[in-house]
């Protein structure tokens, strides 16, 4: 028996916020699974965006897609701008005539944290932009997508976020901003679910790891060839995970015909690899979020979560 390594081939995605990390990979992945890929963001070869890393841009991640055996297309947007979402769905209709997946991963507000700091002792302009780049993104690119994703049955909506809904539920992430940030599309995915139900949707809430994004490699002084050098400094590094883990997520779950049996619910690029199989690239299943919740009460060992 062969297996299909191009499942989604036909299928026509949009990743909105592609240019690193999690959005990257996303995109990538979809695309060696076959996927036409349109992949946005607002770091190209020629602008910079308020991140400040003129190493990754959407062109770069269009070009990875083609280069995994999909077809990638970049398309800078800002997604704080109705307009060019608007201009962008007017391109992937008037191009494809259709959209399977639409996977909101847009943020790009590490730079504004702070943590240790009450509410009120934050910078405020700071925490509202965190709101506008987390929620405010993700709410325009659902109202403006979802009308061309709902004309064929079966469409996917994807809210990448940080923490399960389990998790954040409970838990306090330190920075009242943030902490709203992320939790608006767990609540996102419940509400599109509901909304997507009649059209045969499943709308997801997925979130990695502690995520080995280029921004975190940086901040740790390491590359994803020697990440493992950052353990002698932080050895619970030692649970993070690629983010080729959450990339296999989306791309597993876009191509499983009965995935709506996950419609409104939260999940994890963990939880997701025990459902599908797959592995992180070097091999390991990561549980990062079952490591962290055990440190709350223990000592765990990292090597028990992989």
């Amino acid at each position: 028996m062969t297996t299909d390594t191009t499942p989604l081939r036909g299928r026509i995605c949009l990743v909105a916020g592609a240019t690193r990390g999690a959005g990257r990979a996303i995109a990538v992945q979809l695309g060696a699974a076959g996927a036409t890929v349109y992949v946005t963001g607002r770091t190209t070869r020629d602008r910079l965006s308020e991140v400040g890393r003129a190493t990754e841009t959407i062109e770069e991640t269009a070009e990875l897609v083609t280069a995994a055996g999909g077809e990638g297309i970049a398309v800078p947007t800002d997604h704080l701008e109705p307009g060019q979402v608007q201009a962008l769905v007017e391109r992937i209709d008037r191009e494809q005539g259709r959209l399977d997946v639409l996977v909101n991963d847009v943020w790009g507000g590490e730079h504004l944290l702070s943590f240790g700091r009450k509410t009120w002792e934050n910078d405020l302009t700071g925490g509202l932009r965190m709101l506008e780049l987390g929620v405010r993104t993700h709410a325009i690119t659902s109202h403006t997508a979802l009308p061309l994703l709902i004309r064929h049955r079966g469409g996917l909506v994807v809210e990448v976020t940080d923490g399960t809904a389990e998790y954040n539920g409970t838990r306090f992430r330190e920075n009242l901003f943030y902490d709203l940030a992320k939790n608006a599309p767990l609540r996102m995915a419940f509400g599109l679910g509901k909304e997507l139900e009649e059209y045969g949707g499943t709308a997801v809430a997925l979130t990695p790891g502690w995520l080995r994004s280029e921004q975190m490699l940086t901040a740790f002084g390491v590359t994803e060839e020697n990440w493992r050098d950052a353990l002698a400094e932080t050895p619970d590094f030692a649970i993070s995970e690629s983010p080729v883990y959450v990339g296999r997520a989306v791309a597993a779950l876009a191509a499983d015909p009965d995935r709506h049996r996950w419609n409104g619910r939260s999940t994890s690029s963990a939880e997701l690899a025990r459902e599908y199989g797959f592995t992180d690239a070097d091999g390991s299943r990561p549980d990062a979020w079952g490591f962290i919740i055990a440190g709350e009460t223990e000592k765990p060992d990292a090597a028990d979560y992989r």
